[in-house]
This record gives structure tokens, C-alpha cells and sequence, in this order.
């Protein structure tokens, strides 16, 4: 039997958290504040950053509500990448070392908890559907980029998946479109790593509903320091730690398209 969808007027929805606890304590603590009805993760618990255990914790006591993205469908089934979709060496290389540490220290309770998590995600904001995933509707890995991602195929996502609003993260980076007279296509952002734009500070999303949809990009400040100097003890790789310390990628740059990759620093 299908339920009806629940139904809510306000919450906050957060893309990949990378590891990073820090910023997921400090989100959780600031969505606190905005009286929203609940949380909502769009995938990728783990990756990038140290510790990956400690953000189980915060999910639970934060009551957030998660669904799978790449990197946990590939925790959880012991697959031996995290089928990020990359398609460079270099972009591989650095996933592949952030992959094994997170494997190796995720422990088998955490593995099982995000094999029991769905993929997708409905709701009604308002008078909204609203459909999350963590890629596409179509596929966990998929990027949909603001300069590249065509209206024609963001119209066909919302027919053909029967929303009015789609939550999306993966690339790392937000945006939101409204579609000329059919749905909203809203990237979230990521809390695991900053945005390619020389701030330390990462984002999570507001919505609300009202006569219209209101939606509010959040940044939030945590002690990307202390991050930054765990991530060393670990032995992660420096390139990741520079990203922490100065909010420039210097990974996974090729996969970005030419007009998002000239607004970074590489």
C-alpha cells in the first residue's frame, strides 16, 4: 500500500557530510534555532574527512532523516571504490585514498545502518511534492551542474518523476533553478567541505513553503581548524587539508564544467 507522503511547511535539508562532524555539530546546532519540523540528509555520511564514526552519533540525536548516496550504497555492499563518477586519474586517485580510510574506519554497525537506507525520498512542503535523491531521480552518481544542466532535462526529471521540487547534491556545490511554469530543481550544497570559492564555511538549505516557495542557502562556521589538524594526525592527503584551511578544491577539479572550475583558484 503507498502512503500518502508526510507532509511539512519548513525544514532543512543538507547534502554530503564528508566525515566532516564538526560541521554537521554546527549545522544541527544553527537549524536548531530556525523552529523547522525536520532535517533531512541527501547522502554521503562519509568521505573526505576524519573520523567517520563520530557522525552517526549526531544523526540520531539530531533526529535527521537520511537517505543513500554513492559513497554509502558503496559502504554498505563492501564494493571496493565509492562510484563517485569520476572519470580522471588524478580525480580517481584522491577518491580512492579517501574511500579505503573511510572503509577501514566505518565500523560494520554504520556499514549496515546505511544499507538500510532508501535511495529516494518523497514529501509535501505545502502544497509542494517534493522528491529527494542524492545524484538524479535516475542515478546516485549523476551530476547536475547549474551551467550544464539543461532546462528541457530538469522539466523531464519533474515529469517524470511526478514532483514539483527536486533536491539534489553530489556535486558540491548549490544552486537552484525555477523552471519556467513546471518545478524547482534545488541543489543543496554540502557541510562536509567548503565550495570552491575561498570561504572556510559550507551550507545547508532552507525551505519553506508559503504563497511561494522560499528557499534560503545557510552558511554555517565550525572549527575547520581543529578539522584541519585532525585530518593530519589521520594521515590524510595535504590536498584535502589545504581545501579545509582556504576553501580552494584542489581535487576533483576535472570533473567540474569550465564555468564552475574558472570561478576556483586551480
Amino acid at each position: 500500500m503507498n502512503r500518502e507522503p508526510k507532509e511539512y511547511r519548513r525544514i532543512a535539508v543538507c547534502g554530503g557530510i564528508y566525515n566532516n562532524y564538526l560541521a554537521l555539530e554546527a549545522a544541527l546546532e544553527d537549524i536548531r534555532r530556525r523552529e523547522v519540523e525536520a532535517v533531512f540528509c541527501l547522502g554521503d555520511m562519509g568521505a573526505f574527512g576524519p573520523h567517520p564514526d563520530r557522525v552517526f552519533p549526531l544523526l540520531g540525536e539530531g533526529k535527521v532523516l537520511a537517505i543513500q548516496g554513492n559513497y554509502d550504497q558503496s559502504l554498505a555492499t563492501g564494493l571496493d571504490n565509492c562510484h563517485c563518477g569520476y572519470t580522471d586519474p588524478r580525480d580517481n586517485y584522491f577518491a580512492q585514498l579517501s574511500y579505503e580510510y573511510t572503509f577501514r574506519k566505518t565500523s560494520h554497525e554504520n556499514k549496515a545502518w546505511l544499507g538500510k537506507l532508501a535511495t529516494h525520498r518523497r514529501v509535501k512542503l505545502g502544497q509542494y511534492r517534493v522528491l529527494m535523491c542524492h545524484g538524479s531521480p535516475r542515478r546516485t552518481n549523476e551530476f547536475l551542474w547549474e551551467s550544464t544542466s539543461p532546462n528541457c532535462l530538469l522539466e523531464k526529471f519533474c515529469r517524470d518523476f511526478e514532483t514539483d521540487i527536486l533536491l539534489c547534491t553530489h556535486t558540491g556545490i548549490k544552486w537552484h533553478r525555477a523552471l519556467d511554469g513546471y518545478g524547482h530543481i534545488i541543489n543543496v550544497g554540502t557541510i562536509g567541505r567548503p565550495e570552491n570559492d575561498g570561504q572556510v564555511h559550507v551550507w545547508y538549505t532552507l525551505l519553506t513553503a508559503g504563497d511561494d516557495l522560499q528557499v534560503e542557502f545557510i552558511p554555517v562556521r565550525y572549527d575547520h581548524e581543529t578539522l584541519a589538524r585532525e585530518m593530519e594526525k589521520e594521515g590524510l592527503p595535504s590536498e584535502f587539508i589545504e581545501t579545509i584551511r582556504t576553501g580552494w578544491w584542489t581535487t576533483c577539479l576535472e570533473i567540474l564544467p569550465a564555468k564552475e572550475r574558472a570561478r576556483g583558484k586551480y
